[in-house]
């Protein structure tokens, strides 16, 4: 009898799937089958002696990922961490927490829990990963996550039904690049199939929450994970299998099309300025796949279909001296000034009384303008120190009628002439920060200094240098 209570503990109740905890004993055994497969994804992408940190939700999945390379001996335990993002979306998310610092306790593994907050709506599993990424992205080291084969099914049937292209179907991989603030992501569960995840976790009597949002069929993911895939399975089995197999091409396939990108616009496209000329030869096709590459690696979010191709009908066919403005969203605007688009952070509309007193110290952060403004020290040039010293500094922006006199003795000339001449986009016109002494205009970051104030050739002076978002 006794037997049998220990048995019934070691397995979890299907009729308590929906219970925040299964509860079961601790043993320090390791399956060597996933530690085989676990240790070659490892090799194959990391090197020995990094640090790593493992998203640590406590459910099934990353709990066994932290067994297998701590108690499997795969990587020191004094060069991993974990982390356990809060979302604060269940009344258990606490209790998770919790878990999840006792597991890491026993395991000799330090833990940061991070506390976020997601906004409920349409999209609250897609803001509740955008802020789990950030917390992930904020350490710097190589992060390990514990996605399976049978993740990667479901997300490529997600990709599929929103329409997705080859990079969308390609789901996740099973290491991604560091790309901007976010390090390397590797992902060794990626061909282990959840069953044996599962058969992992009861031979260890492992324990681990469950998110009772996993069974809420609202979300079209579990709606797939259990009402599609397993009839999927029963008519075809080894459709998690082949499904793996055909994000792998699709993988394939994205991977051929940056390289095709790559050759149409350069590698260098980083900048957020895109030459139209490199795009106007290409079939309508190409283009579409030249753009994309351009935004994606801009970290600006792809537009859907229909905004991508109006995108590149007005940036190609519009008139130079048309204001080309496209928003694709997230705060988000593609323009097109003379030959060349531009990605744009969209910004409030600003009102021409805008009006700061500074003085003129560290860096001024001006969001109303899309930037930041500081006077560097620089001897014989810039605004004479002395005449910052006598008046108060006032930083403007552009009312019209404005002009300076850049050389001492040249006639004044209007700030829109000197504007032009610059050849700067009629976004960064509208934004610049206009430096006045008194009630005189005494610069301009990047158009030049007033001759009444500017420094001698031996003098002290604070040149303004004005720095976009």
């Amino acid at each position: 009898m006794a037997s049998s209570r220990k048995r019934q503990a070691a397995e979890p109740d299907p009729r308590h799937e929906s219970r925040p905890f299964f509860a079961f004993a601790d043993n320090s055994c390791v399956s060597a089958e996933l530690k085989t497969q676990v240790g070659a994804v490892l090799r194959r992408h990391l090197r020995a002696g990094s640090h790593l940190r493992v998203g640590l939700s406590g459910g099934i999945d990353s709990v066994v990922l932290l067994h297998v390379l701590v108690r499997g001996g795969l990587w020191p335990a004094a060069q991993l961490s974990a982390v356990h993002v809060n979302h604060g979306l269940s009344p258990n998310a606490a209790r998770w927490a919790g878990f999840c610092k006792r597991y890491c306790q026993r395991l000799g593994v330090p833990l940061h829990v991070e506390a976020v907050r997601v906004a409920r709506g349409n999209s609250t599993e897609a803001a509740a990963r955008a802020a789990r990424y950030a917390v992930f992205a904020a350490g710097g080291e190589p992060v390990v996550l514990a996605h399976n084969r049978d993740d990667q099914a479901e997300t490529l049937l997600l990709q599929l039904l929103r329409g997705a292209g080859p990079r969308g179907l390609a789901a996740m991989p099973e290491m991604k690049a560091a790309t901007g603030a976010m390090p390397v992501v590797v992902r060794p569960l990626l061909d282990v199939p959840r069953a044996a995840i599962a058969a992992y976790a009861r031979r260890h009597r492992l324990r681990w929450v469950e998110d009772e949002s996993n069974l809420d069929q609202s979300y079209v993911r579990n709606f797939l994970r259990h009402d599609i895939m397993p009839r999927l399975l029963k008519k075809l089995p080894g459709t998690d299998l082949t499904l793996a197999r055909a994000a792998r091409h699709q993988a394939e396939a994205s991977a051929l099309l940056d390289v095709l990108a790559v050759q149409d616009l350069g590698a260098g496209r980083t900048s957020g300025r895109l030459p139209l000329r490199q795009l106007a030869p290409l079939a309508p096709n190409r283009a579409r796949n030249a753009l994309r590459y351009f935004l994606r690696v801009n970290g600006v979010a792809m537009p859907d279909a229909d905004r991508l191709d109006e995108l590149l009908r007005q940036a190609t066919t519009a008139r130079n001296d048309a204001r080309v403005c496209v928003n694709v969203g997230g705060g988000i605007e593609l323009r097109r000034f003379r030959d060349a688009l531009y990605i744009v952070h969209a910004l409030p509309r600003l009102e021409s009384a805008f009006e700061l007193k500074w003085d003129g110290r560290g860096t001024l952060a001006l969001p109303q303008l899309g930037g930041s403004l500081r006077l560097a020290r620089r001897k014989g040039a810039g605004i004479a120190a002395p005449a910052l010293r006598a008046e108060v500094l006032t930083v403007r922006v552009r009312r019209g009628g404005e002009s300076l006199r850049l050389r001492s003795g040249a006639r004044r000339r209007t700030v829109r002439n000197l504007l032009q001449e610059a050849e700067l986009p009629p976004w960064i016109r509208e934004r610049l920060p206009f430096l006045y002494i008194g009630n005189r205009l005494a610069a301009i970051p990047g158009l030049g200094v007033d001759a009444g104030f500017q420094a001698g050739p031996e003098q002290a002076g604070l040149l303004p240098v004005w720095t976009p978002d």
